[in-house]
């Protein structure tokens, strides 16, 4: 199962599985694979995209027959963080594209070459990646900045009414940069733990985004249909 924080398209609403159908299987139904692009944030949790959660939403796309594109774009880490220490390397520089190679075993293309004309769907998994390098969240909460390419993208899907789907800390993404935009991160109480991170909640809230509660555990075979 793959944790899909949020999956939003306003005035085109697609939240949970007992609301929407799969758009794998509809487009399987016109004798054509569903085309999703992927973008990701570097390579490791800490700095960059979160593997397990790239990995299983690769792994239920392959699985549905979607047809897989992987994005980055091509700019420089905010910084390095050695997972092993859980501390930043110091003088070490890595580019985000490069990194994301790891995760596509190469075939990965430079992110300012995503139309949302050549894809049914698009996908961001999390990891700090995208509070660091799709956007400076990390550092300056509700008053950061999204990667140009990153708001185009968003921007491009939803007023084309296409799914969008984003992962972990990634709603914060759109909640930026679609003012009003109904997103969520699960709860908005840690529950002894069981929700870390439930505290993005309410910057989701300042950055002027609306936050729904809601269990959001779903499989990519029921991934969306856009109404």
């Amino acid at each position: 199962m793959l944790a899909v924080r949020s999956l939003i398209s306003k005035p085109c609403h697609f939240l949970v599985k007992s609301q929407i159908a799969s758009l794998i299987h509809t487009s399987a139904n016109s004798h054509s694979s569903a085309k999703v692009a992927v973008v990701l944030s570097g390579c490791g949790v800490y700095d960059g995209t979160e593997i397990h959660e790239a990995s299983a939403i690769l792994v239920h796309l392959s699985r549905e027959g979607a047809e897989v594109q992987m994005f980055a774009p091509d700019v420089t880490q905010m910084h390095v963080i050695d997972h092993g220490k859980g501390q930043p390397a110091e003088k070490e520089s890595r580019n985000v594209l490069a990194e994301s190679a790891r995760i596509a075993r190469g075939n990965i293309t430079d992110l300012a070459k995503l139309n949302a004309s050549n894809h049914d769907a698009v996908i961001f998994p999390g990891g700090f990646g995208a509070a660091k390098n799709l956007s400076t969240f990390a550092v300056d909460g509700k008053d950061c900045s999204v990667n140009k390419e990153v708001e185009r993208i968003l921007k491009d899907f939803h007023k084309a009414r296409k799914p969008i789907g984003l992962c972990c800390i990634s709603p914060v993404l759109a909640a930026k940069v679609l003012p009003g935009v109904e997103v969520t991160v699960g709860h908005e109480e840690e529950q002894g733990g069981k929700w870390p991170y439930a505290g993005t909640a309410q910057a989701i809230t300042a950055l002027g985004a609306k936050h729904k509660i809601k269990g959001v555990t779903i499989s990519c075979s029921a991934l969306m249909k856009w109404c």
